[in-house]
């Protein structure tokens, strides 16, 4: 009985603030000749009242300082502006859920344009009497099959929210673990904050640690960015622009290079010079390539025609 009043204080604090970011470890194998080789990011999961957003911490933060660095640049007159971008951050697409709507959305960048492509597959859970301790959290087992693959899910209800990282949601309690049948995508919940919604991500206060969980307190800006210029299309649409987009993946620079009175100069990695037909070749070789290492994504129906 104590523990069960104990587990309605915690939900009733949480209800009762209204941003919470759950931060989650993304494993993954890009290449599926190379299971050995897993990258790591981390990932927030930005749950507010209205809906909730997941994003790579590390291109956020790249983004944010390139952009200061951008606005620094312009206010000191400088003509030739200078962008620097490390190749950290993996994962550039973001996942937003409107609650109000029921809806989920894939936002993404294909060339030059930004995309919101609608989801429109449900998901069918069975949720399963087994029960595990996940970090702090005490989870029980669900399962479901998601765009070609087979996903076993952990779920915490003492977390009231019935969403989790990705497109995954429904069920009565966050997800605080989800991995696929071939272990090549997994998500688990690592750390917890809550946050405010103000201009800019300006302090963090009240750092605690236990039961190896990270608890802060953040200040931060709503995070959710201005999505005026996304264009809405639905998967079937996406799916054919995805293909287009590998099998040509410098069709926008090409549109840009035959532009009257757009003049862009390009160096190579030792500082030489290229004109944009070299940088164009060298570009379209590279990204192929990549494009053949990156065999096994999350959606991997993604892959078949």
């Amino acid at each position: 009985m104590k523990k069960i009043f104990i587990l309605f204080i915690f939900a009733a604090s949480f209800l009762q603030a209204q941003n919470h970011r759950f931060i989650y470890e993304y494993k993954f194998v890009s290449d599926s000749t190379q299971k050995d080789n897993t990258t790591s990011e981390m990932m927030f999961l930005d749950i507010t009242k209205n809906g909730s957003k997941y994003y790579s911490r590390e291109v956020y933060v790249q983004d944010s300082i390139i952009k200061a660095d951008l606005e620094k640049q312009l206010k000191a007159g400088i003509s030739n502006i200078n962008i620097k971008r490390n190749d950290k951050g993996k994962v550039r697409y973001k996942v937003t859920k409107d609650y109000s709507k029921n809806k989920t959305y894939f936002n993404t960048k294909i060339g030059t344009d930004s995309y919101k492509v609608l989801e429109d597959r449900t998901l069918n859970w069975k949720v399963l009497p087994e029960k595990q301790k996940i970090g702090s959290w005490e989870a029980q087992k669900a399962t479901t099959e998601f765009a070609g693959r087979k996903w076993t899910a952990w779920f915490a209800e003492e977390l009231p929210f019935n969403d989790g990282p990705y497109k995954f949601k429904g069920l009565p309690g966050l997800i605080v673990k989800i991995s696929d049948d071939t272990n090549s995508h997994s998500m688990e919940l690592r750390g917890t904050a809550k946050f405010n919604t103000i201009e800019e991500e300006n302090a963090a206060q009240n750092t605690t640690t236990g039961n190896g969980m990270v608890t802060r307190t953040i200040i931060v800006g709503d995070g959710f960015g201005n999505a005026k210029d996304e264009i809405e299309i639905n998967r079937e649409k996406y799916k054919k622009m995805f293909w287009e987009d590998r099998e040509d993946p410098t069709k926008s620079l090409k549109m840009m290079q035959g532009r009257e009175g757009l003049v862009m100069k390009f160096k190579d990695q030792n500082g030489n010079e290229m004109s944009m037909a070299d940088m164009i070749k060298r570009r379209e070789e590279m990204q192929k390539e990549a494009n053949k290492r990156n065999n096994n994504l999350l959606e991997i129906d993604l892959l078949k025609k």
